[in-house]
C-alpha cells in the first residue's frame, strides 16, 4: 500500500461519484500522489462551477493515469462491471465509495420515492461497492484499502435530513461489520465523516452551505468545509501509516461536533 507521505504509484483507486466534489477532490489527490484513478460515476462532466475539465482528463492533464467509467452504484451490476474494468490496471488496490445523493425533506414530508432513491444510492452503493471491491482483492490475494464516505449527520441530527442521515448511519455500519469480517484477509474498511460541505450534491448547496455556516467566526466551524479539506484523511486511511487502522470513522467537520 501507499505511504502517508503520498506515494501511491503502481496502486490503482476506484472513486465512485469522483466528477465533482468531495470525490473529485479525493481522486485528483490520488492522482497527484502517483495512482492510477479510476473515476466512477453517472457523468463526467463535473457540477462544480470552478471545474473546468473532467476529473479524468484534469488528472492526465497533470502527469497521472486515470479513465472514466460511467456507473450507477445504485445498480450492482454497474459496480461490478467497474471492479472488473479495474482489472485493466492490475486491480484495484483501494476502493472509496463516496457516490451519493441528497434530497432535503422534512421528515413527515419524506414520500417512498424519496427514501428508496437515497438509500440505492448511498446505502446499496457504499454495500455492494464494498463487496466487490473486497471480492476483487481476495481473489487476486492481495491486501487492500476500502474507505466509505458517511457523513456527520448520521450522529448529529439535523433539519430535512432524515431519510439521508438514515443511508449515512447505515454506512457506518457497513464499514464496521465489513472491518471485522475482512480483516482475516488484510483489508481494511474505515470511514470518512465530513461535516457542512459547499458541493452541488444538490443545486446551489455550494453556495448556502457558505452562508449558514460560520456562526460567530470563535467557535467551530468557522466555516464551511471544502472538498480539498476531506482528501487528506481518505489519503492516510489508505496510507500505509493506517495500517493498523480498520473499522473507524474519521471525522472532517471542522469542529461542529464540540461547538
Amino acid at each position: 500500500m501507499g505511504t502517508i507521505t503520498g506515494d501511491f504509484a503502481d496502486e490503482t483507486v476506484i472513486v465512485t461519484g469522483a466528477s465533482s466534489g468531495i470525490g473529485r477532490a479525493v481522486a485528483l489527490a490520488f492522482g497527484e500522489a502517483g495512482a492510477t484513478v479510476v473515476n466512477a460515476d453517472v457523468r463526467a462532466e463535473p457540477k462544480d462551477h470552478d471545474a473546468e475539465r473532467p476529473t479524468h482528463e484534469a488528472i492526465r492533464e497533470a502527469g497521472g493515469e486515470s479513465e472514466y467509467v460511467e456507473t450507477d452504484v445504485s445498480d450492482p451490476a454497474e459496480i461490478e462491471s467497474v471492479v472488473e474494468a479495474a482489472r485493466e490496471f492490475g486491480g484495484v488496490d483501494v476502493m472509496i465509495n463516496n457516490a451519493g445523493v441528497h434530497v432535503s425533506r422534512r421528515f413527515r414530508e419524506v414520500s417512498p420515492e424519496d427514501l428508496e432513491r437515497v438509500h440505492r444510492v448511498n446505502t446499496v452503493g457504499t454495500f455492494f461497492g464494498t463487496q466487490a471491491a473486497a471480492n476483487d482483492m481476495i481473489e487476486r490475494g492481495e491486501p487492500g484499502c476500502i474507505v466509505n464516505t458517511a457523513s456527520s449527520t448520521a450522529s448529529m441530527p439535523d433539519w430535512e435530513h432524515a431519510h439521508y442521515a438514515a443511508t449515512k448511519g447505515a454506512i457506518r455500519m457497513v464499514t464496521r461489520s465489513a472491518a471485522l469480517e475482512l480483516a482475516q484477509y488484510d483489508i481494511r474498511v474505515n470511514s470518512v465523516a465530513p461535516g457542512p460541505v459547499a458541493t452541488e450534491i444538490t443545486e446551489g448547496w455550494s453556495e448556502r452551505a457558505e452562508e449558514s455556516v460560520g456562526g460567530d467566526g470563535r467557535t467551530p466551524p468557522t466555516r464551511a468545509g471544502r472538498p480539498s479539506d476531506l482528501a487528506g484523511a481518505y489519503l492516510y486511511l489508505a496510507s500505509e501509516g493506517a495500517d493498523y487502522v480498520t473499522g473507524e470513522q474519521v471525522w472532517v467537520d471542522g469542529g461542529s461536533r464540540i461547538a
